[in-house]
């Protein structure tokens, strides 16, 4: 509820102002004097004053609600500030009016015009708090961005921006990080910016990927192990945790993680401490464990494969990675990285990018930059570089305009009746590629009889009826066609 601070002498003006306030759901304070009046303001959270002009009785020159202002204005200056004048007072408040006062009425007033002023200008006051809270965070923010080390990511989304932030934030501390988000979105990049503005940054920073490592090799990659300890093990080695001793340890894919190893991971991250494969020796390290998946956890523990107290030790803060698509403000800046300065894109091919979903996310994104680089005929890329063409029935992701192909030119298409997205082929040569824009779309049986024709090859099946092996299976699995 908010306070509206009332400075008359007048009593009779103070208790017929709180009422008709406190009627309307405001919460008032009244006082008869400046001094007391600065006082409630020094000490209270006002969010509006309503001052006469003179306080002294057969005073009419006005001098007194005048420094009341000035020494209000001093102390809170965005504070609003309504006058109460007597008429012959009307051009000193005009002149209030220029120095700041929010509004004067004249005595007596209309309550309803008081009333709406007064509404108004508590609105407008606390619009401009939250404008001026907002600018000091924005600025705080800003310099923390400019004196971090952003391992060369690059974003224009307010999503990335967002992680980044509470990246930064967090990285100061110890304390277990787990970033999940779907493959290829960039988690790897955020695990490197947590070390590189944490304190451990000039200590030794390990990655492992949990999902590349054989599973009977697992426990010594991690652990280490002894000379014997299995075939081929000719001489001890040490594990992923020894050699990040003081540093941070990444573990990509967690989710991977076999329950033996599991158990082994919960007690280091309890105790830190550990043995080598075929050792019984107790060792110990102190790591800061960083962990990534594209995996649903939750799940996972439900179905028993994975650890709800690990869960619980690896999670202390999530770092939440949205996929491509849903921070689709990063798209034009990422392509202008992975292409450089050397090439540019036409308006259609921009409008493509940005239409097209990514499913696989930002590796997806950098490999059609580096096969749209290759293949440029020219310095600026078409959306035949990128391997992009119009598929007709699909929205696009979002407000951005389809892409469409007429009369052998792109062009933007805007009748929402033929509204087409364009789709990466990335895996049709183009040597080999069909035009199927004469070709009717393929039915299961003609799908189960060209399988049937190549033996179930998918390549040679793709081809046949013009579409991309990814295009098939899509059929296929709509179909209910099993290969």
């Amino acid at each position: 509820m908010d306070t509206i601070l009332i400075v008359d002498d007048n009593q009779a003006v103070c208790s017929a102002l709180s009422l008709m306030l406190e009627l309307n759901g405001f919460k008032t304070l009244t006082c008869f004097s400046p001094e007391e009046a600065l006082s409630l303001v020094a000490e209270q959270e006002i969010a509006l004053v309503i001052q006469d002009m003179n306080f002294t009785q057969d005073t009419t020159s006005g001098e007194e609600g005048k420094r009341l202002f000035y020494d209000i204005r001093a102390s809170q200056p965005q504070l609003p500030i309504i006058i109460l004048t007597a008429w012959t007072q009307l051009e000193l408040a005009v002149e209030l009016v220029k120095e700041g006062a929010a509004d004067y009425m004249g005595k007596p007033w209309d309550d309803d015009k008081l009333l709406n002023s007064v509404n108004n200008l508590i609105s407008l006051h606390a619009l401009s708090r939250q404008n001026s809270q907002l600018a000091r965070s924005e600025h705080q923010r800003m310099s923390a961005i400019k004196d971090a080390d952003l391992c060369g990511i690059v974003f224009g989304s307010g999503a990335m921006q967002r992680c980044i932030d509470l990246a930064l934030q967090i990285a100061k501390s110890d304390v277990s990080v787990l970033i999940t988000g779907p493959n290829g979105a960039g988690k790897d990049k955020l695990a490197d910016i947590l070390h590189a503005n944490s304190p451990l940054k000039h200590k030794p920073f390990i990655k492992v990927n949990i999902g590349a490592l054989p599973m009977e090799l697992l426990e010594a990659e991690l652990f280490g192990a002894e000379a014997g300890a299995f075939t081929g093990a000719n001489k001890a080695r040490i594990g992923r945790f020894e050699a990040a001793d003081g540093g941070t340890l990444f573990l990509d894919e967690i989710g991977n993680l076999p329950l033996s190893g599991q158990v082994k991971l919960l007690r280091v991250l309890q105790t830190g401490e550990f043995e080598r494969l075929g050792s019984h020796q107790t060792r110990k390290v102190k790591v800061r464990v960083i962990s990534a998946t594209n995996a649903d956890l939750a799940e996972d523990i439900a179905s028993g494969r994975f650890r709800e107290d690990l869960f619980y030790r690896l999670n202390v803060i999530e770092l939440a990675l949205p996929p491509l698509n849903q921070r689709q403000d990063d798209i034009l800046p990422l392509v202008n990285h992975f292409i450089g300065q050397d090439f540019s894109l036409s308006k259609p091919t921009q409008e493509a990018l940005v239409c097209y979903p990514w499913p696989g996310n930002v590796r997806e994104l950098e490999n059609a930059c580096k096969r749209a680089v290759i293949l440029a005929a020219s310095p600026t890329l078409t959306m035949a570089d990128f391997g992009l063409k119009p598929v007709s029935g699909l929205k696009p992701v979002s407000g951005v305009q389809p892409v469409s192909a007429s009369n052998g030119s792109q062009q933007i298409q805007s009748d929402s009746q033929t509204e087409v997205r364009v789709a990466p082929e990335p895996d049709v040569d183009r040597e080999t590629a069909v035009d199927t824009s004469s070709r009717g779309e393929p039915t299961g049986a003609d799908i189960e009889l060209a399988l049937a024709e190549h033996n179930g090859v998918i390549a040679r099946v793709a081809k046949s009826l013009g579409l991309s092996r990814q295009a098939l299976y899509r059929r296929m699995e709509k179909f209910g066609i099993e290969k």
